[in-house]
């Protein structure tokens, strides 16, 4: 038993069943049983391990990316680059490590990071000197262009689970038999919020939404809308939503999502749709995550860095390089999409 666990069986028997989402941020970001607040879960000693730390070649490579989109925008500074969810902040500073030599980019940049945990920051500020750091988007300064990358942030956000009915849709909670933390459904009824995923979906069909997306693409979009920019996201998902996808991660497997509250990661597959149609912003083609690296030049990368390696180093290297592009791995669960504006080049790398 979690002492998260134990709180949640108090607070259901006192006031009932909560949503999924209500579950999802007490795992996660509860203040003193949080996953995310008590713990670095990166790496091998962690209980996932995300594309940055599987090589510096991800990094590098979308940091030429904004690189190049800021460059087609007319290279403008001062500038605020960014990163929501940054991890140990590896991400940046292979970012910052690949873009040392683009004319005037460092001079323009002023790094800032979205993080909640305390435990992360600490992490990032090793790797990142210099930095700002942020609770939400909405903190981020507005009067500059913004440049920002968000690689598995949007999946980590609470969401809804419903499931289709002949009579409206029942909501997927959090409830209690005996004492064990079980799913149940609240009695279907209309909702006008899903009236849009009538056509597509049938009965038994379960549809997730993600509340807390929105106010964090509005803030994105309107600095950008404003002044120019561009919005990264990598994330594992797809073009809509369908299905139950919250998995729970702990010590590098799957995990029952509520055996161990506060002690696994709970993420949930992105709607990419959901949040292109959250902005004004222009689009890019969602593109799997291998194609983009693909056309980036990841494999010419991989070739020049293992040019210096030999025997167990090379193998461990083209490894990773697999692990990024194949499709049986990464490279196509994984997806990407970029946010720009109206009328601005689109960034190069989408086909």
């Amino acid at each position: 038993m979690t002492a998260l666990a134990d709180i949640l069986r108090r607070q259901i028997a006192a006031q009932g069943p909560i949503t999924v989402a209500d579950y999802m941020a007490q795992c996660l970001l509860h203040p003193r049983h949080g996953y995310y607040m008590t713990r670095d879960p990166l790496g091998q000693a962690g209980d996932f391990t995300t594309a940055p730390e599987i090589s510096q070649m991800f990094g590098e490579l979308l940091g030429l990316l904004l690189a190049q989109v800021w460059m087609d925008q007319g290279a403008p500074a001062p500038f605020t680059l960014a990163e929501l969810g940054p991890g140990r902040g590896t991400l940046m500073a292979d970012i910052l490590r690949a873009t040392a030599r683009v004319p005037g980019f460092h001079d323009g940049a002023r790094l800032h990071l979205v993080e909640a945990s305390p435990v992360l920051r600490a992490a990032q500020a090793e790797r990142v000197p210099g930095a700002t750091w942020h609770d939400s988007a909405d903190d981020l300064p507005e009067g500059q262009p913004l440049f920002i990358i968000a690689n598995e942030f949007f999946d980590a956000l609470p969401i809804r689970q419903f499931l289709r009915h002949p009579k409206g849709w029942a909501e997927r909670v959090v409830g209690l038999e005996g004492d064990t933390l079980t799913f149940g459904l609240t009695p279907p009824a209309p909702l006008a919020a899903l009236d849009d995923r009538l056509d597509g979906t049938a009965d038994g069909t379960m549809v997730e939404t993600c509340a807390p997306a929105l106010p964090v693409i509005d803030a994105l979009s309107s600095r950008i809308m404003s002044l120019g920019g561009f919005a990264l996201i990598v994330d594992y998902g797809d073009w809509g939503s369908a299905g139950d996808t919250v998995q729970a991660i702990r010590q590098q497997q799957k995990d029952p999502v509520l055996a161990h509250p506060g002690e696994a990661d709970l993420t949930a597959h992105v709607d990419f749709h959901a949040l292109a149609k959250a902005s004004p912003l222009a689009a890019t083609p969602l593109t799997p995550q291998g194609v983009l690296l693909a056309r980036l030049g990841i494999a010419q990368r991989a070739e020049a860095l293992a040019r210096n390696l030999t025997g167990a180093a090379r193998d461990s290297h083209m490894a990773a390089y697999r692990r990024l592009t194949d499709a049986g791995e990464m490279g196509q669960l994984f997806k990407v999409l970029g946010l720009y504006p109206p009328g601005a080049p689109q960034p190069p790398g989408f086909g």
